[in-house]
């Protein structure tokens, strides 16, 4: 077992709204995630032959947000052993081994919130509606109300 010091997944997740994190943000940058998804047929499966299970998860999973950037990393493959794992991790009769695993593929490819927010990936908000051709960078910024803003100023001598 390993003794001290920091690990991969160490600590909380990122938050994208943190103030002191965004010195962070503004240097790595987080990745926006079209909330649509990819578009497209999904890449060839890449492993031995595949059961109908296995497919169906392939195709759902191929048309998720995040595909867009396994497809930029070239994760073909990654992405088809999770399918894979989490088709035998379905059945009942599955050791517990098999759950970490697909736990553990969950978080690397972005597919829980833990990981989306360590690989600094957010997903577009959905738009409907007349403001669905503005892109999300030309709409004004609501702004939210400081601590600042909430203080009332007393003027001295009144108040005791």
């Amino acid at each position: 077992m390993p003794r001290g010091g920091a690990r991969a997944v160490s600590g909380p997740p990122p938050d994208p709204s943190s103030l002191r994190q965004m010195k962070a943000a503004e240097r790595g940058g987080w990745t926006t995630l079209p909330a649509e998804g990819r578009t497209g047929e999904p890449p060839e499966w890449p492993l031995t032959e595949a059961t109908p299970r296995e497919l169906v998860l392939w195709e759902d999973l191929w048309a998720k947000p995040q595909a867009v950037v396994w497809e930029e990393m070239g994760q073909v493959l990654e992405v088809a052993l999770f399918a894979r794992t989490l088709a035998e991790a379905e059945r009942p009769d599955t050791r517990v081994d098999v759950k970490k695993m697909v736990r553990g593929y969950l978080d690397s490819l972005g597919l829980s919130v833990a990981g989306m927010l360590r690989n600094r990936w957010k997903i577009a908000p959905a738009v409907e509606g007349p403001d669905a051709s503005v892109p999300v960078e030309d709409r004004p910024v609501v702004r939210r109300p400081s601590a600042r803003d909430r203080l009332k100023v007393v003027p001295s001598g009144e108040g005791t």
